[in-house]
């Protein structure tokens, strides 16, 4: 076997004869790290090639009827993530910061499956980060003991794959991908070359012998997953945990998805025993204080993958010391926030120059759907005039560039969540009559632009909570 030196980039994979300081593909600095690659004749390639799994040539019109069966893995919300439960060979890619629960996640799962959909097959956890003990603990706290479970910490590729044949697991579990190494290729673990290859390897196991695996991988501290960007490429699903570890909640998204959709969400809540399902997604954020109005909050109803979720916006606009106000948002896209205070201030002559504005989404939870847009605007010009807005109200719309108030997606179940979650008032676009009669305590208010939401708002007023007025912006 013959071996050669290239330096390749730890954030991109482009490899390199020589190294320099800036990797030619991604721009990063001090990316490029020495590798040994080997050096394979036509007919050693030839040769690996024939060895390798693949499939027969079908034709197209009998493929139509080859359709994927899910099996539920006992979690909803994984399952609701998953497009309905795990594939035949399916690999699963599952990335998240440090602590947000992905070890947790996959050690229920094994005793879900294990007690469900495999009821007396084997399912094997590769742990490359802690030892049998540790995760043995964790299971019992979890209590995710299962008879069927079997535990492995090993990092070395070709130990894991002969267990892997030797026991014949149902489902496979790698934690992680990036301590795993190869013993046939140069190079440390969780370098490019290893995670790529230890990747492809477990892909060609798996999918020969039709086995689930899920491949656990770490973030950096820009939030993309570490290693490869051909790592997401050879998986067929690539599911995320996007929400702050310090959070309750845990949010699991899916960024790529060859056996379902990628619109849908899991969300889960961290307990002492470990993640549960939230079911009920508009009770979870209706838990917040909707006894009172306030002043700068407004409720709106968001969609999240295909089903409509309670949010709650709250905005503060106060007098600014500095030369540059300031603009701080959580939780919405910075660049659209500032387009509707641009809007507000063109077509309504509210001040904000001299304001500092802060905006935040409660929960936790990030949306980038816009009919968040009205409930932001309510909540900053109730912020900029001190008009309390009452919690039994509710702000659906997008707003336009020329503030004019739009209709979003499925305003229908947007406003039946609302009344199903006890809202008494909707603000939204004029609605046609047949389906303003099915809604049966929930009451419509007509907002077309910016100047009809302000002549609504200065209307309201709430029992106890006079609306007043703020030295600081004109109207």
């Amino acid at each position: 076997m013959k071996l050669r030196t290239i330096y390749r980039c730890q954030q991109c994979g482009l490899a390199s004869p020589k190294w320099s300081g800036q990797c030619g593909g991604c721009g990063g600095w001090n990316t490029l790290v020495e590798e040994a690659e080997e050096v394979l004749t036509k007919a050693a390639a030839k040769a690996r090639g024939l060895t390798e799994f693949s499939e027969p040539a079908v034709k197209l019109s009998e493929a139509a009827a080859l359709k994927a069966e899910h099996a539920p893995t006992g979690l909803a919300e994984l399952d609701r993530a998953l497009g309905g439960g795990l594939v035949s060979g399916q690999v699963v890619l599952l990335a998240g910061p440090p602590g947000i629960g992905k070890s947790t996640l996959t050690l229920e799962t094994c005793a879900a499956l294990s007690a469900g959909a495999y009821a007396g097959k084997k399912v094997l956890y590769v742990s490359g980060e802690e030892s049998l003990s540790q995760v043995g603990s964790r299971a019992e706290r979890l209590g995710a003991r299962s008879e069927t479970v079997y535990l492995m910490s090993e990092t070395n590729l070709a130990r894991i794959i002969d267990e892997f044949r030797r026991l014949k697991p149902a489902f496979l579990v790698i934690d992680s991908i990036q301590t795993m190494y190869h013993p046939d290729f140069v190079g440390s673990p969780g370098s490019v070359g290893q995670i790529r290859e230890c990747a492809s390897e477990l892909l060609k196991t798996v999918k020969a012998a039709g086995t689930p695996l899920f491949l656990l991988g770490h973030v950096t501290k820009e939030g993309s997953l570490a290693g490869p960007k051909v790592l997401e490429h050879i998986v067929d699903t690539v599911l995320y945990f996007d929400a702050e570890k310090n959070n309750v909640y845990r949010v699991l998204r899916p960024h790529k998805n060859r056996f379902g959709p990628v619109d849908e969400t899991g969300i889960f809540e961290m307990t002492p025993r470990g993640l549960r399902s939230v079911a009920d997604a508009g009770i979870m954020m209706g838990e917040c204080d909707r006894d009172r109005a306030l002043i700068g909050r407004a409720f709106t109803v968001a969609f999240e993958g295909a089903r409509p979720m309670l949010a709650e916006i709250q905005a503060l606009a106060a007098k600014s010391y500095l030369p540059y106000p300031r603009r701080t948002v959580t939780g919405l896209d910075l660049n659209r926030a500032q387009l509707l205070i641009a809007a507000l201030e063109k077509n309504l002559g509210l001040r904000f120059d001299e304001m500092d504005v802060f905006a935040s989404l409660q929960g936790g939870i990030k949306f980038k759907d816009p009919a968040l847009d009205l409930a932001f605007c309510a909540a900053l010009i109730s912020s900029a005039k001190d008009i309390a807005l009452p919690p039994d109200c509710v702000f659906i719309g997008e707003v336009g560039i020329l503030a004019q108030v739009s209709s979003p997606g499925f305003l229908d179940r947007r406003l039946a969540e609302a009344e199903r979650l006890g809202f008494k008032t909707a603000f939204v676009p004029r609605l046609p009559k047949k389906d303003e009669g099915r809604l049966k305590t929930l009451r419509l208010e007509a907002v077309r632009d910016m100047g009809g939401l302000y002549a609504a708002l200065v209307k309201l007023k709430p029992a106890g909570v006079p609306a007043g007025k703020n030295k600081t912006a004109a109207a």
